[in-house]
């Protein structure tokens, strides 16, 4: 790829922001939203590259050739609105009332793209090279976006030194905390099949509820771990019991479960699918129907360690906000966990308190503010690193 050269142009993330909340990209629709930003990254001298997966559209760009690559990670597409007319404004009209942004994608995260675009704007000249990559398919099954992307651009030798990803990880005031690392997720799928029949004659059916009720005994009695350095502990949980069964007097044929398992670093996903599974074949012993356990990695607990690159973060926050952030692990997971097979990667972006909900929203003045906080990064970046 070669990058045309780079152009000053002033761009406000709070407008930007806007355009790109006014395109309705529900995952896994895209509804334009790429080509709001690919125009404006084209404007600003970025070679940009569309990578589309299955239905899913990706976008890497980059302006530069040289090393060190300082990539900033995030995603167009957004959570479902729920009740639109519970909505104070409508979720994709990105009205501003009394100094806020509302609208679906305002904090998660279409704002902290805006931003770091309005800081790449007012950064027209770098040593090294500054990219960016963005997916459609954060907030679905994440099978066809940033895993995918990462995967082409390893294959191809593309070099990325360090990432920043954009997600909402301000706690209760822009620049508080910013997240150096995050636990693994592994969900579980458990199926128990018996023999359906009549509450009366329990000989002549196999109830498949008390070896699904035993499977989950055993999976909720194991104390996981009590933390691990820098980590919340473990925790498992059930997240539905399902078994249809709407008579009274009716033994039924099957049990369903599922289960969540966030981790930290004293797991490895696949013993902890290996002891899931184990679990279920030995609560199986003696029963005449089959159990079966279907266990999925989204992701392996990762940390990126403090030096140098969480520096330049630390000190970007509060040279734009005042606040000494605080260097957590805490919450969900985030593409920031298929990153961290290529290179470094750190969280920071906006109070994240409205994602998800009705009437996402974001003042303007704290985009603004991001913005600059992103300017202060790219400057301390290319200082520590060129």
């Amino acid at each position: 790829m070669t990058s045309p050269a780079p152009v000053s142009v002033s761009i406000d993330a709070v407008e930007l922001a806007q355009a790109l909340i006014r395109r309705p990209s529900v995952t896994p629709a895209d509804e334009g939203a790429m080509d709001v930003l690919q125009r404006q990254l084209e404007g600003l001298g970025f070679a940009c590259r569309r990578m589309k997966f299955g239905e899913i559209e990706n976008l890497y760009a980059r302006r530069g050739t040289a090393r060190p690559n300082l990539c900033f990670a995030g995603h167009t597409d957004v959570v479902p609105v729920g009740d639109d007319a519970a909505w104070t404004a409508g979720p994709f009209e990105a009205e501003i009332k009394d100094g806020v942004l509302y609208g679906r994608g305002a904090v998660d995260m279409k704002s902290a793209i805006a931003s770091f675009v309005a800081a790449v704007a007012n950064t027209p000249e770098h040593p090294g090279s500054i990219s960016f990559l963005i997916t459609g398919d954060e907030e679905g099954v994440a099978e066809d976006g940033t895993v995918k992307v990462v995967e082409a651009l390893a294959a191809e030798g593309e070099i990325i030194d360090h990432c920043i990803v954009g997600e909402p990880t301000s706690a209760n005031l822009l620049g508080d905390m910013v997240k150096i690392g995050r636990r693994g997720s592994i969900n579980a799928w458990i199926a128990v099949d018996g023999k359906q029949g009549h509450v009366a004659y329990p000989h002549r059916a196999a109830n498949p509820i008390p070896v699904l009720v035993d499977i989950l005994s055993r999976l909720q009695s194991r104390l996981l771990d009590e933390g691990y350095t820098g980590f919340q502990p473990s925790n498992l949980e059930v997240t539905t019991v399902d078994v249809g069964n709407t008579a009274t007097n009716v033994i039924p044929a099957s049990a369903r479960a599922r289960v969540n398992i966030r981790f930290n670093p004293a797991h490895k996903g696949k013993d902890l699918a290996a002891w899931i599974e184990g679990e279920c074949r030995e609560a199986a012993e003696g029963f005449s129907g089959r159990v079966e356990a279907l266990c999925k990695i989204s992701g392996e607990a990762f940390l990126t360690e403090p030096g140098a690159f969480t520096d330049v973060i630390v000190a970007a926050a509060r040279e734009a906000t005042g606040r000494e952030p605080e260097l957590s692990t805490t919450g969900g997971t985030s593409d920031a966990r298929f990153i961290r097979a290529i290179c470094p990667v750190v969280e920071f972006g906006l109070v994240g308190s409205t994602m998800h909900q009705v009437d996402e929203r974001v003042p303007v003045e704290e985009v603004r503010q991001l913005a600059v906080a992103y300017q202060a990064l790219i400057r301390r970046y290319f200082e520590a690193f060129a």
